[in-house]
């Protein structure tokens, strides 16, 4: 069983019915070596895919989730979808164009990175391992989609493996089956398992609030939305165990403990970078030590939040 990384509070909006229903399904029918984000901003353009689901020997998977019924399509195109809501009629993106354009955003900018590119002579500066797109209808059965779509263009709008089907997620479905209905949606197969390192570096890239850098610099955390002219031979990230933690705090008071060195300060400073980011209130950090303020406050100063953010200490 995987688990959904989101972040888990009043700033960010809700599941929709049908994204908790998918949701379900992967934390069900995925084992426990997939990695699965929910609604993760990316980069400081905080460009959004509905999930990413990334596994180490088959690739990474940009999925947008569309809670339409058919009955609120009004005309379909290559482009652009006319659906009626409950705001009136309203003009979306071709929902698989929006994740395919997402995708290949960000598979570029992963493959800027040379330990991430292929080395063999035919796909060389490739990524390294597979990648794709998808569009899942919780709420549109297959036959629905297929009577709706004219047989000869199907294949353009919507093609059969870039999209996934109310019925083919239900709690019945088979889990290889499922798991192999979502590696459909990749155009290729190649590439050797990614390593530890590499999965971590695909993170560091995908999600610059979680990236750790020597304490020497003060800088906990890059949000560059580009990478940098020179991407370090060793990234270091907070684990998947501290970033679920950091995401899932949500609104009102917590307490979190734990010996020296399990990451309570990486915690500490994403939470002021994230506030600061999507919230107009205050913020006051307090803490007994001197040295932690002052590289809270070096970090709060390099982030340019120091008008939102305020780190004091009670030890003279």
């Amino acid at each position: 069983m995987t688990k959904i990384i989101r972040n888990n509070d009043s700033l960010h909006k809700p599941m929709t019915r049908g994204e908790r229903r998918f949701a379900d399904r992967l934390e069900k029918l995925l084992e426990n070596d997939y990695l699965c984000w929910f609604d993760i901003p990316l980069g400081d353009k905080r460009r959004h895919a509905d999930f990413i689901i990334l596994h180490p020997s088959q690739g990474i998977l940009f999925l947008e989730v569309k809670d339409w019924s058919l009955d609120n399509i009004r005309n379909m195109n290559v482009d652009t979808f006319e659906v009626l809501l409950a705001t009136g009629l309203k003009t979306k993106p071709n929902p698989l164009l929006q994740s395919r354009q997402c995708a290949i955003h960000y598979i570029r900018r992963l493959e800027k990175d040379p330990m991430l590119q292929q080395k063999n002579q035919e796909h060389k500066g490739k990524l390294l391992c597979p990648w794709g797109y998808g569009v899942v209808f919780p709420n549109i059965t297959r036959q629905q989609l297929s009577e709706a779509l004219v047989e000869d263009i199907d294949d353009i709008i919507l093609p059969k493996r870039l999209t996934l089907c109310k019925d083919e997620m239900l709690p019945s479905t088979d889990a290889e089956w499922f798991q192999q209905r979502l590696w459909n949606m990749f155009t290729y197969q190649f590439g050797s398992q990614l390593t530890l390192p590499q999965v971590d570096r695909f993170r560091w890239h995908l999600f610059p609030e979680i990236r750790i850098t020597p304490a020497k610099s003060l800088d906990l955390f890059s949000t560059d939305e580009e990478p940098s002219s020179h991407i370090p031979d060793i990234v270091k990230v907070m684990d998947i165990q501290q970033e679920q933690l950091a995401r899932s705090l949500g609104d009102g008071h917590r307490v979190i403990h734990g010996v020296a060195g399990s990451g309570k300060t990486l915690i500490l400073a994403y939470r002021c970078l994230y506030l600061a980011k999507t919230t107009h209130r205050p913020i006051l950090v307090l803490c007994f030590n001197k040295t932690l303020a002052r590289k809270l406050k070096a970090f709060i100063a390099q982030k340019n939040i120091v008008s939102t953010v305020q780190v004091c200490h009670f030890h003279y």
